[in-house]
């Protein structure tokens, strides 16, 4: 009989990433034809034997979303019609994540959409990386390895900040379980949260009202899922340097980093943004406190876990 396979392919939204993956499983990656014909549809061949074999389908949801999208789905698609024995589709961002739930009447739920298609598809399993909401694991019909980046992240934070009084900051009430767990992870540090105002009527605009808890003097961590526009995450950062806070550093997993972000990160005043590099992140993006860290080991590890029919779970320690 033969013995298992591990078939590791990855699309063109982050080659680089993937790179890091394939070299901590020491593996390469699966050659593919992947182009594009001229009215923009997508193309893509597998270009060896997979049959029988476990394929791990890797592609971040960077801008233009719905294009690498598409190319995800064909690629499953592919594989599915190459007679794999499993699929799983790895995407560290998940695409539509933050429309997991209907606001108002006639509106998509598109995080529920993003998991039917990966079924219909082909996909067996999803894995992916520090979900908007929890919930989005119930919408696929499937195993869901769901990472977590709080180790990596916490880890750096420790390291660099762990002498100075540290404050995590939720950006938001609706993160406060959030900064307990980081809370935790770091000693037991105080928590503080910024009180804010949304319109649902007005994308990415947030009004910062007041900070609830104690940062005068205090090295004040920031923390959230993904980094936009950079608006809500800035105007927090002038908040509670206003309030007295002797540094303000920035975490989040996801760096977006849409339309200006970068410029209203860089002069928001805080001390470090730190991100990891699950979405890519280009040179006219990066800028002086801007620190990113590589998801690919845990990524790694986790397929590693998959291909062995091993605990995902354990990786976190019981963070799951």
């Amino acid at each position: 009989m033969n013995a298992k396979n591990l078939t590791l392919v990855a699309g063109r939204s982050h080659l680089e990433l993937a790179d890091e993956v394939a070299e901590c499983l020491d593996v390469s990656l699966t050659p593919q034809a992947v182009y594009d014909f001229a009215n923009g549809e997508i193309f893509v061949r597998v270009e060896e034997s997979v049959r029988g074999s476990d394929a791990f389908v890797m592609q971040s949801h960077c801008a233009p979303i719905n294009t690498w999208l598409m190319e995800q789905l064909i690629m499953v698609d592919a594989l599915k019609r190459a007679s794999v024995r499993q699929i799983t589709a790895i995407m560290p961002y998940y695409a539509y994540s933050r429309q997991d739930k209907k606001h108002r009447g006639r509106e998509p739920i598109s995080a529920r959409l993003i998991a039917d298609m990966f079924k219909a598809a082909g996909a067996d399993r999803i894995m992916t990386v520090d979900l908007h909401t929890a919930q989005i694991q119930g919408f696929f019909d499937g195993p869901v390895d769901h990472l977590f980046a709080q180790n990596l992240l916490a880890d750096y934070v420790d390291t660099r900040y762990g002498r100075a009084d540290v404050t995590v900051v939720s950006p938001d009430s609706g993160r406060t379980k959030l900064a307990e767990k980081w809370s935790d992870r770091l000693g037991g540090r105080p928590i503080a949260f910024i009180h804010k105002t949304r319109d649902p009527l007005r994308p990415n605009k947030v009004v910062a009202n007041r900070v609830v808890g104690d940062v005068k003097g205090r090295t004040c961590v920031v923390i959230d899922d993904l980094i936009d526009t950079g608006g809500t995450i800035a105007k927090a950062a002038r908040l509670m340097l206003d309030e007295g806070a002797a540094d303000v550093i920035i975490v989040a997993t996801h760096g977006v980093l849409s339309n200006q972000a970068a410029a209203v990160l860089a002069t928001c005043g805080a001390r470090e943004v730190i991100v990891t590099n699950t979405l890519p992140i280009p040179a006219d993006k990066r800028f002086p406190t801007l620190t990113v860290l590589s998801i690919a080991p845990l990524l790694a590890r986790a397929i590693r876990e998959v291909f062995e029919v091993g605990s995902v779970t354990g990786l976190f320690d019981g963070h799951a």
